[in-house]
């Protein structure tokens, strides 16, 4: 798997956003979205990756810059035909040692609350991300989990 800075240009990465869009929507009520579409992903903050395996998109993450010593991160989601195959294991590795070597001492996220957002709930508590209250612009939302891991 090769995992890459993605400029959110080709058809590949804009399906998969749009696929995650999707996803979102059906599984939370509009006003507890926080997924950006491709002109929120393209803003200076945020660094985006896509991972690839012999031309084929995997999966997707992000790094936003909240300040100097905070992250969060954003986007992450796993192709349909790559589910179950370490994708994004890999991609919040990936993530967490670019925060690492940008010097941020925490990362944050934040995530669903239904137990549509389970798998990603387990993948966070397996890297060491703990239950939070709202950070950055957040409001408290019963639809929401705010997690975050101390570099």
């Amino acid at each position: 798997m090769e995992i890459i800075v993605d400029e959110l240009t080709g058809p590949e990465i804009t399906a998969l956003i749009r696929e995650h869009l999707k996803g979102m929507f059906e599984s939370s009520p509009p006003e507890s979205v926080h997924a950006l579409d491709l002109t929120g992903l393209k803003q200076p903050e945020i660094t985006f990756w896509s991972a690839w395996d012999q031309g084929e998109l995997m999966g997707c993450g992000a790094l936003k810059e909240l300040d100097a010593s905070h992250g969060e991160i954003k986007s992450m989601r796993t192709a349909a035909g790559h589910l179950r195959k370490g994708v994004a294991r890999r991609l919040l590795a990936h993530i967490i040692e670019e925060a690492k070597r940008r010097g941020y001492s925490r990362l944050s996220l934040e995530t669903g609350s239904m137990a549509a957002f389970d798998p990603a709930k387990r993948l966070y508590v397996g890297f060491g991300f703990q239950e939070c209250g709202p950070f950055s612009s957040y409001a408290p939302d019963p639809n929401s989990l705010f997690m975050t891991l101390e570099l």
